[in-house]
């Protein structure tokens, strides 16, 4: 079957009326891009083989456009096979014209784009975010209207929690959409990148991410429950002295201690008098000064 060709179509002229669900040849300078066009990554070597090709095969599918006012038009659907007949030097595509909404243009221009696998699942997420911005609807809703269960949807919201350096580094690295969700559990962003190095690195399937992950939060249990450990310890060390205190008034050793703190130590002071220090049998008293001892 061969591609769609000026030739075949000829110039419609004052037709415009008579546009609405035919296949038409459009102006190229005339179509304007669509505002809430999902996909933000072009591949130049693939535009490239897009217009090879419809030098040799012509266009196999026309673009998708809504009416604006005057002789202008917006895109739907087709913004690659448009940008490679701009390339091209052509004056005039052949589009199909639909009646529709700017609403139900940007659910059109998300779904045709999904169905042929032409967004990251980064674009993907962003693309109905936005779609449920601007149209305020629900995930419910959107969910409806692109025909995929609810769940997939906030599967793909949670991935836009990645900042964008972020996400460009798993693209870069050639990792899907479930290593990404996998990787969501690690929140600290050092570890992050040390971990997609690891796995990029050692060539791991999901199933091998996902134990490796469970790994890192493990290592990561395991640190925080030594630190707490840690402080526990110290509060019995800190408990430990007052007790001691206790058992040395109890004992009848007059002992005075004062507890301070700064912005860097816990100090404690114990005052005792040489009276109660010395053996009285053995050592030469004198004068009953306190002595004290600081801890830190």
């Amino acid at each position: 079957m061969r591609g769609l060709e000026v030739k075949d179509l000829g110039i419609l002229g004052g037709k415009r009326n008579k546009e609405i669900g035919k296949v038409v040849l459009l102006p190229v300078e005339k179509i304007a891009p669509n505002p809430s066009q999902p996909r933000k990554h072009f591949d130049e070597d693939s535009l490239q083989e897009l217009c090879r090709s419809i030098i040799t095969n012509g266009l196999l599918q026309p673009v998708t456009v809504r009416k604006l006012e005057g002789d202008k038009y917006e895109l739907v659907a087709g913004e690659r096979r448009t940008m490679a007949y701009r390339s091209l030097g052509r004056d005039f595509i052949p589009g199909i014209v639909e009646e529709c909404t700017e609403a139900q243009s940007a659910v059109m221009s998300l779904v045709e784009n999904m169905q042929r696998k032409n967004l990251n699942y980064f674009e993907e997420a962003a693309g109905i975010a936005r779609l449920m911005s601007e149209q305020n609807l629900t995930q419910a809703q959107v969910s409806a209207r692109l025909g995929k269960a609810q769940s997939t949807v906030a599967n793909k919201l949670r991935l836009l929690k990645y900042p964008q350096k972020t996400q460009e580094k798993l693209l870069h690295a050639g990792l899907t959409e479930r290593h990404a969700r996998t990787l969501l559990r690690i929140e600290d962003p050092e570890v992050l990148d040390a971990a997609v190095e690891h796995i990029v690195g050692n060539g791991f399937n999901v199933e091998q991410t996902e134990s490796y992950v469970e790994h890192l939060l493990d290592k990561h249990k395991r640190a925080l429950k030594t630190k707490i450990f840690v402080v526990k310890d110290m509060r019995i060390f800190m408990n430990t002295v007052g007790k001691a205190v206790d058992l040395m008034r109890a004992s009848g050793i007059p002992v005075d201690m004062d507890k301070r703190e700064n912005d860097c130590h816990v100090e404690f002071i114990l005052k005792i008098p040489k009276s109660a220090v010395y053996n009285p049998a053995g050592e030469q008293r004198g004068p009953q000064k306190p002595m004290a001892a600081s801890y830190e």
